[in-house]
């Protein structure tokens, strides 16, 4: 994609290494190497945030038996969005029917969906004191719709209780089309739906159902169906990809019409069980994140949120005030 070199900083994809490996150009820019990942950097340690409205907030999930993303996928960021009294709720249980190589939600069998869990939900979000509420879930392969109906149902049920704006975090809800309308009908402020990686991993990365053309097809049917809706993604970096293959990404997901986009950094949610995850091939630097935010805004997208702890509903309210009038730039639109 020879027009990506038209960006500030855009650098050749890989080099060989005296080793005989290959390594990617932000690897040898940042003078670390692919494989050392056994400590992490600096930049991933951080302190705990003081404060008792982490107890608060765990008190109150617990009392209304709420599940959350932030808890089941380990987030690194759970301390601070608790002490904040803010959360990534989860629904339709705790168990999830995809083997994603990347993530800390338990697979098997799957549970009952609760049909008093909108309300609960909704309660919570009043108690809280949200005026932007994220919903995700785990994919639930085995029904029909994916969850789509209760995704619904919980839009409805916050917005009602509440006032607030509502962002979805969706499955992919695999060749469902009347799935996506359902969710969309509840007319959530924002659609979010993770790539996660890029083409060449998808698989390895996020199992063998998953289909990165259908991530896109995702994306660009939300905007089909109600063009007002604000599209999100995000990937994990640090899987092994490369600054080619990232660019490639982020042009396709600005052609499906994507409005937001976040860039983290993949780490492993356990070093005990690593056996059960895939491995940090690089971690990232905080400059070349905030070089890749610059030039993501480039290309288009309304707003970003890129560093090494960046999650997808990190900064979620702020993120959704943006204004969408960015049109197309020529940088896209001329490789399309």
């Amino acid at each position: 994609m020879n027009l990506l070199r038209e960006l500030p900083l855009y650098r050749e994809p890989t080099s060989e290494c005296s080793s005989g490996c290959t390594t990617t150009s932000a690897e040898v820019a940042s003078g670390e190497a692919a494989n050392d990942t056994r400590r992490l950097p600096r930049w991933l340690k951080r302190e705990v945030p003081k404060g008792n409205f982490n107890h608060l907030t765990q008190g109150l999930l617990d009392e209304l038996k709420l599940e959350t993303v932030c808890d089941n996928a380990k987030c690194p960021n759970r301390m601070e969005c608790y002490s904040q009294r803010t959360a990534t709720f989860m629904i339709l249980g705790n168990v999830c029917t995809r083997p994603c190589g990347f993530c800390a939600v338990a697979r098997g069998r799957t549970q009952q969906v609760e049909s008093d869990e909108p309300a609960r939900l909704a309660e919570a979000s009043l108690r809280l004191g949200l005026k932007h509420v994220v919903i995700t879930s785990v994919t639930r392969d085995d029904l029909p719709d994916g969850g789509a109906e209760h995704f619904y149902q919980c839009v409805l049920a916050v917005r009602e209780k509440t006032g607030a704006a509502v962002e979805v975090l969706t499955p992919d809800f695999l060749h469902n089309d009347a799935a996506i309308s359902r969710v969309v009908e509840s007319r959530p402020e924002v659609f979010n739906h993770n790539t996660e990686t890029v083409p060449r991993l998808y698989r390895k990365v996020r199992g063998p159902k998953s289909d990165y053309r259908w991530t896109l097809h995702l994306l660009r049917k939300i905007k089909e169906l109600d063009p007002s809706i604000k599209t999100k993604s995000g990937l994990m970096l640090g899987l092994g990809e490369t600054t080619d293959e990232l660019f490639e990404v982020l042009a396709d997901l600005r052609r499906a019409g994507c409005d937001l986009l976040t860039l983290g950094q993949y780490l492993m949610p356990s070093a005990v069980s690593a056996d059960n995850y895939l491995p940090v091939v690089r971690y990232v630097p905080p400059e070349e994140f905030e070089f890749l935010g610059r030039a993501a805004r480039q290309m288009g997208f309304a707003d970003v949120a890129s560093g090494p702890f960046v999650r997808s509903s990190y900064h979620a309210r702020d993120m959704a005030a943006a204004t969408i009038e960015v049109p197309l730039p020529s940088i896209i639109s001329e490789s399309a």
